[in-house]
């Protein structure tokens, strides 16, 4: 076979890679673990809370169980992980809860292509869906689809996975929903999502990069 022919063999093997991996609408993380995705408006979207205990290079992100644990990396802006409750069970559903030393570490929380959403890329969002309310109403009841497939899209799920404070004291579950933003609001704060299952509605206030919140990852 000669060069030319070569040339044009591998490149139709190159195009029907990238056609299969934007078709399948899937994305793995470092642990193996696959995500749904959903085009969003011109977004794209994970469907699911990401779950992964490494970072993008390999290296270990610290689970802390206990309270002193949990608290001792806040206090030392040191990442951390845990499950809701600490329950394993609680990651099936909901993923794991970071705090906000995790989600910037230049090691990289995100899959290579990912990244832990800026507020504006939030405020794109939310204003895509109609506003607050709106937006309550279709990611509480996973009713928003997206172009993830061809029945119309992948349930854009946004369980109400709770937090975890600095002190290391769950609350929430089954009534809120926490996703960190990669903005910064104070030095001690960033921006972040609460999805209020009560009340219908979308906040975004500042939150203590101490706390443990859900992370939602947008592709680059």
């Amino acid at each position: 076979m000669d060069r030319k022919k070569i040339l044009i063999v591998c490149f139709l093997l190159f195009v029907s890679v990238i056609i299969f991996y934007s078709c399948t609408g899937d994305v793995k993380d470092r642990d193996g673990n696959i995500y749904k995705t959903d085009k969003i408006g011109k977004q794209i979207w994970m469907s699911e809370n990401i779950a992964v205990s490494h970072f993008r290079n390999g290296d270990t992100i610290p689970e802390a169980r206990s309270d002193d644990e949990w608290e001792k990396s806040g206090n030392d802006g040191k990442p951390a992980w845990c499950y809701e409750e600490n329950n394993p069970r609680n990651g099936k559903k909901y993923g794991k809860l970071y705090n906000w030393y995790a989600v910037i570490d230049p090691r990289g929380l995100a899959p290579y292509g990912w990244h832990v959403p800026s507020d504006k890329e939030y405020i794109k969002l939310t204003t895509f869906m109609g506003g607050p309310v709106f937006a309550a109403m279709k990611m509480r009841t996973s009713g928003l689809t997206g172009e993830g497939n061809k029945e119309g899209g992948n349930d854009f799920k946004w369980p109400a996975g709770g937090t975890r404070n600095n002190h290391g004291q769950f609350y929430g579950l089954g009534s809120f929903g926490y996703w960190w933003s990669s903005t910064e609001f104070t030095s001690s704060q960033a921006w972040i999502r609460i999805l209020d299952y009560l009340k219908c509605y979308v906040n975004s206030p500042g939150f203590s990069k101490k706390y443990g919140l859900s992370v939602r990852c947008i592709k680059d």
